[in-house]
């Protein structure tokens, strides 16, 4: 397949995706029963933001300005792809499809369903794809590899694929800074930030930067929006052992019945919890944070704006590498 045969399929892919075909319903269903963390509506917010970032034609033809037109020499690209939220490693493949590589993917026990029966559907349109899109336990004999996971995992990474041209990922997160004069509807986008996918992606907010003496009653009224997050089992069970952890250390908390406040300077925080640390308003805001280098967005009024963190374009490589300039050039 030529590039513009591969946008046009990728194109047709994402009309598959919105569609309410009995097939892809069914994989959904099943995707939520083999994990209860992909909440229906957040694998329809997957895929909605998966179809209107990427997988629109002038989009792609964009995108891929760079990318030759001609055959190339094409390479085998190793994939192993997070689980954390739905399709969450769709853009690697999406990448090493649309430049024209072939793709030996390791899935996610955790997030298998859904990108299994997406290729199946290009596969059954073209046959021959079955021989560049191979789905793999082990990633042996690849010429790169693309892999992304937790800290540890990314040394794993190392010991085993650092020989290779390839791009490693390790545990991301994101922090917003408040200045307090955030209107209703800035702290309800803010909720979006903190919520969505239950908080466990790598744009998710996980924790907030707050001026001194800051009222966080607006705030906790906002994050309301979510709360029926209380009647989720996965989210409640975090959520209480958290709550737990806190009475037993007998340490200050805030919250409104579904999420808590606390104060660490931590960037990362665990599920059902949200972060907070002040700074001074004469001083940046940023100088507090010691590990930015663990930081994949930062939201905020002179940042990224609230609400947008779950809603990266097809330019947002995570990590800041490009991600098809690095395909192009093996």
């Amino acid at each position: 397949m030529n590039l513009q045969q591969r946008i046009e399929l990728m194109v047709s892919l994402g009309e598959y995706m919105l569609s309410k075909d009995e097939n892809l319903e069914t994989a959904k269903r099943e995707a939520t029963i083999k994990n209860s963390w992909f909440a229906s509506e957040f694998i329809d917010l997957s895929i909605k933001n998966i179809v209107s970032q990427f997988l629109q034609k002038d989009i792609l033809e964009k995108w891929t300005q760079g990318v030759s037109r001609k055959p190339i020499n094409s390479k085998s690209v190793g994939i192993i792809m997070a689980g954390n939220i739905p399709l969450v490693g769709f853009y690697d493949f999406l990448s090493v499809f649309i430049s024209g590589h072939s793709a030996k993917i390791k899935t996610s026990s955790k997030d298998e369903v859904l990108i299994k029966h997406l290729v199946n559907w290009m596969t059954n349109q073209f046959q021959e794809l079955e021989m560049v899109i191979q789905f793999q336990e082990m990633l042996k004999n690849c010429d790169a590899y693309i892999a992304t996971g937790g800290n540890s995992a990314s040394q794993y990474f190392e010991y085993y694929f650092g020989k290779y041209p390839h791009i490693f990922r390790s545990n991301k997160t994101s922090v917003a800074i408040i200045s307090g004069d955030e209107s209703i509807e800035e702290l309800e986008k803010l909720a979006d930030d903190v919520h969505l996918y239950f908080g466990l992606g790598c744009r998710n907010v996980t924790k907030l930067l707050v001026p001194e003496n800051y009222d966080f009653i607006p705030i906790l009224t906002a994050f309301k929006k979510y709360g029926h997050f209380s009647d989720h089992h996965k989210y409640k069970n975090n959520y209480d052992y958290n709550l737990a952890i806190q009475i037993l250390n007998s340490k200050f908390y805030m919250t409104n019945g579904s999420i808590l406040l606390v104060e660490n300077t931590t960037n990362f925080s665990p599920a059902a919890q949200l972060n907070y640390e002040y700074y001074n308003t004469n001083e940046d805001p940023l100088k507090s944070i010691k590990s930015k280098s663990e930081l994949q967005c930062i939201i905020g009024k002179k940042y990224l704006p609230f609400g947008e963190a779950q809603c990266p374009t097809i330019n947002d490589y995570a990590d800041g590498v490009d991600v098809l300039q690095f395909l192009t050039t093996l």
